[in-house]
């Protein structure tokens, strides 16, 4: 639904638990939209699959989980390189290899930023709530359509199988973001050519301007190139994009912070057992808080650097046997304690283990 808001006419997967509801819903909505729904032979062909519907102008979801997250990694960095705009949810799930395909971790959160060879810029938005799910399902397509750039949705299997209350806004309360559309005419059109918020304008394609596109480094024509002046000045102005942009891209919910002397960092259904902990140490009289990132790539490493500056110790929670707290020690310079918090057996962490690491703290 929240894609469906945002703009989404093009969905192409392949079915996966815990993410196959997502193609089950849409397979029967988008045709009531004039919309299209494929399903692919594999998750590979499912990403290039809406590569090429939105080089022809179309809003585009595909959705997966860990074992197919990985197939798609060559197209998404395809995408990053080409600057196609498209979302990819990543509803995760047990691993490695087929792992526990019912059962929720949060193991893809460094494959999500690097999963796919070389530098390239991403972004990876985590929801924490089933009304984020809908939220931030838009905010991903606008980040995409701005920044020409695959934008990722990451939640665990418990967010993705939850029922709980939604409010949904109504139309207009929300911002909806469109590509922009090149102004000068077909033989002036260079596709990959400055601009002054270093995204270049996408035509699409089937409507005049003729352009090319490539896995390979190019020149602003979009002519491959190896020339190194050339793939440097393409390499900074693809990170540029996303780092000049970071007070639009970066979202974090802070609960209780203010005075807290411990704090837990976490993301997910691992941060709803981390309120519920930080409540308990309160009624315990221990100081405790939550940053909780909406925005977990580009990491918001100014907010865990300044929760650093205020806590003795920072509690990192993760469905996972540790991977974001290699960046939250990153972020804080050593100037606070970094406590791992850390379950990867197919349940959830409840708050009882977050407040045992919390008083350890």
């Amino acid at each position: 639904m929240g894609a469906v808001a945002a703009g989404c006419r093009f969905f192409a997967g392949y079915p996966i638990t815990p993410s196959s509801e997502i193609a089950e819903q849409l397979a029967a909505l988008l045709p009531t939209l004039g919309g299209k729904f494929i399903q692919m032979e594999d998750e590979i062909a499912s990403m290039a699959a809406i590569i090429g519907a939105s080089l022809v102008g179309k809003k585009v979801l595909t959705a997966t989980s860990g074992p197919g997250f990985s197939l798609k990694q060559e197209n998404l960095g395809f995408a990053a390189l080409a600057e196609v705009p498209c979302v990819i949810v990543n509803v995760m799930r047990g691993g490695p290899s087929t792992g526990l395909p019912t059962s929720p971790a949060q193991s893809d959160v460094m494959q999500a930023r690097w999963g796919t060879h070389g530098d390239h810029p991403v972004i990876a938005l985590t929801p924490g709530t089933v009304t984020e799910i809908y939220t931030e399902t838009i905010r991903a397509f606008n980040l995409a359509e701005k920044y020409r750039v695959p934008v990722i949705l990451l939640f665990d299997e418990i967010l993705g199988h939850m029922r709980e209350k939604v409010e949904i806004p109504l139309p207009g309360e929300y911002e909806i973001v469109d590509r922009k559309q090149p102004t000068c005419s077909p033989d002036e059109y260079v596709p990959y050519g400055p601009t002054d918020d270093d995204v270049p304008v996408l035509a699409n394609f089937g409507e005049g301007y003729r352009y090319h596109i490539t896995g390979l480094m190019h020149d602003e024509h979009g002519l491959p190139t190896e020339k190194p002046a050339i793939v440097q000045a393409l390499q900074d102005r693809l990170k540029r994009k996303i780092d000049r942009h970071l007070d639009d891209i970066l979202s974090t919910e802070s609960f209780l912070t203010d005075d807290a002397e411990v704090a837990v960092f976490a993301i997910g259904s691992t941060a709803r057992s981390a309120r519920g902990a930080v409540r308990e140490a309160r009624d315990l009289g221990i100081r405790a808080g939550l940053l909780r990132p909406r925005t977990l790539w580009p990491f918001p490493e100014k907010d865990v650097a300044a929760l650093g500056e205020r806590v003795r110790t920072i509690v990192v929670a993760e469905m996972n046997m540790g991977q974001l707290i290699y960046e939250v020690e990153r972020a804080v310079h050593g100037k606070t304690r970094v406590l791992p918090c850390l379950k990867a057996d197919g349940e959830p962490i409840p708050p009882s283990q977050i407040l045992s690491a919390i008083k350890e703290g």
